[in-house]
């Protein structure tokens, strides 16, 4: 066992053995989001805000943005491409698809080292082989593969420095989320809900991968700490056995954490949201299923659950509460919101987990009326939940109804954006809804664990993406701006009055934050699927985006996927700057 340096003790800290000027410290980190030469983690910083303080790149000069340069990815390993950069000491790290991380200088766009992790045949990934970024610290930067290890890699040279296994890739295991370094510790989630895992976060010393902490999001299972030998003490059961779910279906509950976290030092909690239970077929499991589809917050250094907050309890429509929490500063208070895949949005007391608001921010919702903001849980529309297949008929189908939001859900993984210059979100939504129906089902390790069908379908003519820019003090769309194809990139906002965000059909664009209108366009050559970053070097404003088609929409979509099957795969970054400036 690898001798594990105490971070824990560092604190909030930088590291007293950290001396060097590139390593990237605990101090560093926690004010990433004030850093406008850096980008040096998922979300802009850890709060997930997306917004930044710069100002060269503006309503009045926006239109004279060019490309400063562009990097393939190369190979035939196209595939969908969803990943953030991170910039950090003249060095672009990106991933891409098939758990693949490139290291890029910044002022010329030259290739510094690759590193291609060698997955098995047998890997499992349920909505594309995407990955959407890494994590940086000391030297390091650290990312997971889609056969569920975390590869930690010299910055100068791409050497491993170390590489951990997480879990079993034949059990419907994998890793797609960037990691979250919070105090020191290196905190990552686990993708697979639709092949029966079970759901967990996981603490580990960024330096040496040692695990430090566990903790299962589905309720039942007991939570772990470890010491520096790796000897593992119990931590408490999550919940309550049984309390929530019946018989023995909460040992394969699901649940993931696929999307990852984000981690308020204003708080000091770190916010995971959880995917669906499973089976998808809900009759199978009475009760609420804690703690999936939910938020929880949880200590950093314990892994301790110190609230949670259900979205959907007893989903029956995979609509997940994956979704990233953004914490921000409203009425002299620390909330968070939420854009669920149920389509509602919620605003939610940082510190207790007390929900203060919930509204749509999808115009048809079909499985609830609303939220009721006293017990806060959602008022269910019976009729609107598939039927049970033992039920009548043959068993072999329950009732099919028409619902939406559609599983692939009213926002997904595209990040969504907060500007405190403008005190709005601006979130990538979609409206779609679906045919969906249960079947039994019986679970088998690494099999899809479903018990249901589905046919997405649009529910507009001339439209199923909207950018649209909420107001989380009265729940008002202040303003909007439709898509023909769905939106699956993430959203950008910056002090020079912007909200950048990418499109299907191949455009970065660039809107006024205040009014939604178009100012600024670029075609990629392919699709955009992956959040826009900007910073500063040499006084010069850079922005970048990841561009390169995939995701769930294409494998998923249905009737949607038809509408898009013309758009073409790409791998590519691209960055831009003022014509001014070269």
């Amino acid at each position: 066992m690898k001798t594990r340096l105490t971070i824990l003790l560092a604190g909030l800290a930088p590291l007293a053995f950290i001396a060097q000027a590139a390593d990237i410290t605990n101090a560093m980190l926690e004010n990433a989001s004030k850093d406008t030469k850096n980008v040096l983690s998922f979300g802009m910083g850890s709060q997930g805000q997306r917004y930044s303080t710069l100002t060269q790149i503006n309503t009045k000069t926006v239109g004279q943005l060019v490309p400063a340069w562009s990097f393939s990815f190369g190979g035939e390993k196209q595939r969908g491409q969803e990943s953030q950069p991170i910039i950090a000491n003249g060095k672009m790290f990106v991933t891409a698809s098939y758990s693949r991380i490139f290291a890029i200088d910044l002022k010329t766009g030259n290739k510094l080292w690759k590193y291609e992790h060698r997955l098995p045949e047998a890997i499992m990934p349920c909505c594309d082989v995407v990955n959407r970024g890494a994590a940086v610290y000391g030297n390091l930067v650290i990312f997971g593969t889609l056969d569920a290890q975390l590869v930690a890699l010299d910055q100068d040279t791409g050497k491993i420095a170390w590489k951990e296994k997480v879990d079993d890739y034949a059990a419907g295991y994998s890793i797609t989320a960037a990691p979250l370094i919070a105090k020191g510790v290196l905190i990552t989630g686990v993708s697979g809900g639709e092949f029966g895992i079970v759901g967990r976060v996981e603490g580990r010393d960024p330096l040496t991968g040692d695990l430090l902490w566990t903790r299962p999001t589905v309720e039942g299972h007991m939570g772990y700490r470890y010491d520096k030998d790796g000897k593992a003490t119990e931590a408490g059961i999550t919940g309550t056995v049984n309390k929530s779910w019946p018989g023995e279906l909460w040992k394969t509950g699901g649940a993931s954490t696929w999307m990852g976290g984000t981690y308020d030092p204003a708080t000091g909690l770190a916010y995971f949201g959880t995917g669906n239970p499973a089976p998808w077929n809900s009759h199978l499991r009475p009760g609420d299923n804690l703690y999936s589809s939910s938020t929880i917050a949880l200590d950093p250094q314990t892994g301790q659950i110190k609230w949670a907050y259900q979205n959907t309890p007893n989903d029956s429509w995979d609509f997940d509460g994956a979704n990233e929490f953004v914490t921000f500063d409203m009425n002299g208070k620390r909330y968070g919101g939420k854009a669920d895949r149920n389509g509602f949005f919620y605003v939610i007391d940082a510190k207790t987990g007390q929900l203060q608001n919930a509204f749509p921010f999808v115009k048809k919702i079909t499985w609830a009326s609303g939220i009721d903001l006293k017990t806060g849980r959602p008022n269910f529309i019976a009729a609107n939940r598939p039927g049970d297949p033992t039920r009548g008929g043959d068993g072999k189908k329950g009732s099919t109804v028409f619902a939406a939001p559609a599983f692939l859900g009213a926002k997904n993984q595209m990040p969504m954006a907060y500007s405190p210059q403008t005190g709005l979100f601006y979130v990538p939504a979609n409206e779609w809804g679906m045919e969906i129906w249960n079947e039994p089902i019986t679970y088998k390790k690494g099999g899809a664990y479903l018990g249901a069908g589905f046919t997405i379908k649009p529910l507009n003519e001339d439209y199923i993406g909207a950018l649209r820019a909420i107001d989380p003090k009265t729940g008002k769309i202040v303003w909007e701006d439709k898509n023909t194809a769905p939106l699956w990139g993430g959203v950008m906002t910056t002090a020079g009055g912007l909200v950048f965000y990418g499109t299907p059909e191949g455009y970065l664009k660039a809107v006024d934050a205040k009014s939604g209108k178009a100012l600024w366009q670029f075609q990629t050559g392919s699709g955009v699927v992956a959040p826009p970053v900007t910073w500063e070097d040499g006084g010069v404003q850079y922005v970048a985006v990841v561009s390169g088609w995939g995701g769930a929409v294409p494998l998923w979509g249905g009737e949607v996927a038809k509408k898009v099957n013309f758009l073409e795969q790409g791998g590519s970054v691209w960055v831009f700057k003022l014509a001014s400036k070269i």
